[in-house]
């Protein structure tokens, strides 16, 4: 179905009825819009019946600057068109909402603090595409879950304003205490059932859910290193018979914190290693027992996963992992959009930037390792399958809906690639850095899904 770009020009509202449209005469015949007959004009949950008169040697649109308003836009807005038929509906759109954690409105010129130029890398590939965006937080959700207090971005800078309900919304919440608020989802499900809209990247996903759901696919078990949810001393002894290395993962836990890497040391004795800020502190126990009888107490409040400890490769000591980006594209198919090889920091096992990691390219982080020469050449193409092979397991075997994931591999000194982590919601740092006025593909890609889920 054609959706043409149209700028939109707002007209003042004494020249212009707010029921009247004027559209370019050339969008009308392409888009096969009757003319000076009653339609509903839609923009994500808001209706307004209007009709349109056309407008020689023009191909925009023109409407007036109250209706502009209600609709939360300004003159100058690139937008995707969309006739109707069946409906008589007049769409524009796609008019995406990406819900974020927190806004600081006193500081117009990092509302968002340090994502601030990765929503302004999103209003500009929204501009390119012809998308309208706004970002919200559950603060700005309106008490009637029909609209949304969000923020845009125009000539005059950042600015809040009122708006409808979004065709699509980009869950970018950073922490479920806020994702759970009882605001947040009822407007998920009311605009799900009431509008159509769309969620994607709807939840977190636990680690032990993530090893759980795969477990059930054949194709996946390659990737996936023997884990369980740790619940009793049992679990541990048997983990710790098979494997020399075990580690102990929060379920619930990222950027590496709180990960515990447990290694035999003599005979009887264990040695565990636990990350904090400054490096790694390293305890030994006579035995597995007393090193269980410290971590039950942990695991009151703390959820565990136990995992095999895998040989990886490293570069002079230091453990190599890879993150890889992927998204669902234009067609609604898995991609991936990007790869990167991340170093662990000196005294760190973890490779997570927060704990002093680097980035290096794929090729770069083989080439500096310890990988044998005979498994380097395939190496990049085994994660790039890997990745995509993960992302659709994902889709098939855990009901909720994502356009986009982090994915954490690994691979040991035989060549093997493994599975390490699933993060839902990918962190827009840690990939490529940021260079101001490039949009970066994964932000397109963004775009380029919500208009696939809009039919725009």
């Amino acid at each position: 179905m054609s959706t043409p770009k149209i700028d939109v020009q707002v007209i003042s509202s004494g020249i212009l009825s707010e029921d009247v449209l004027m559209l370019g005469e050339s969008v009308i015949k392409q888009a096969k819009i009757p003319v000076q007959q009653q339609l509903v004009l839609q923009f994500g949950s808001f209706k307004q019946t209007v009709t349109v008169s056309s407008v020689s040697r023009y191909d925009g649109l023109r409407i007036s600057h109250s209706l502009a308003r209600r609709m939360g836009i300004s003159s100058g807005t690139p937008l995707r068109l969309q006739y109707r038929s069946a409906s008589r509906t007049l769409a524009l759109g796609p008019l995406i909402g990406v819900l974020i954690s927190r806004d600081y409105p006193d500081q117009l010129e990092k509302p968002f603090g340090a994502i601030t130029m990765f929503c302004q890398e999103l209003v500009d590939s929204c501009r390119s595409q012809g998308a309208f965006v706004y970002f919200f937080t559950p603060s700005g959700i309106q008490e009637n879950l029909k609209g949304v207090r969000g923020w845009v971005l125009g000539p005059g800078g950042w600015r809040q304003s009122d708006f409808p309900a979004p065709d699509v919304v980009n869950n970018r919440l950073t922490s479920r205490k806020l994702e759970n608020r009882p605001i947040v989802q009822q407007f998920v499900s009311e605009i799900k059932y009431r509008y159509g809209a769309i969620i994607f990247n709807e939840k977190f996903l636990d680690k032990s859910e993530v090893f759980e759901a795969l477990k059930h696919d054949a194709s996946l078990l390659r990737y996936l290193p023997e884990s369980y949810s740790l619940r009793n001393f049992t679990t541990l002894k048997s983990m710790c018979s098979r494997y020399p290395v075990v580690f102990l993962k929060p379920v619930r836990g990222s950027l590496g914190k709180g990960i515990i890497r447990l290694s035999r040391s003599g005979a009887e004795g264990w040695q565990a290693s636990f990350t904090t800020a400054g490096g790694t502190r390293k305890v030994t126990y006579p035995n597995l027992l007393k090193f269980f009888s410290v971590i039950s107490g942990k695991m009151k409040t703390v959820r565990y996963l136990v995992q095999q400890g895998l040989t990886l490769i490293d570069s002079g000591g230091r453990p190599i992992d890879f993150r890889a980006l992927t998204q669902k594209n234009s067609a609604g198919k898995w991609v991936v959009t990007s790869i990167v090889g991340r170093t662990a920091g000196n005294q760190h096992y973890v490779s997570n930037l927060a704990r002093g990691g680097t980035l290096a390219t794929v090729r770069e982080s083989i080439a500096r390792s310890n990988l044998p020469s005979i498994h380097r050449g395939d190496a990049g193409s085994k994660l790039n399958r890997a990745a995509l092979e993960i992302s659709r397991g994902i889709d098939t075997h855990i009901q909720a809906h994502f356009g986009e994931l982090g994915i954490d591999l690994a691979i040991d000194t035989s060549g093997r690639v493994w599975l390490l982590e699933v993060n839902s919601k990918p962190s827009k740092n840690d990939n490529t850095p940021l260079n101001e006025g490039k949009i970066r593909p994964s932000v397109r890609m963004m775009i380029q899904y919500a208009r696939f889920l809009s039919g725009f």
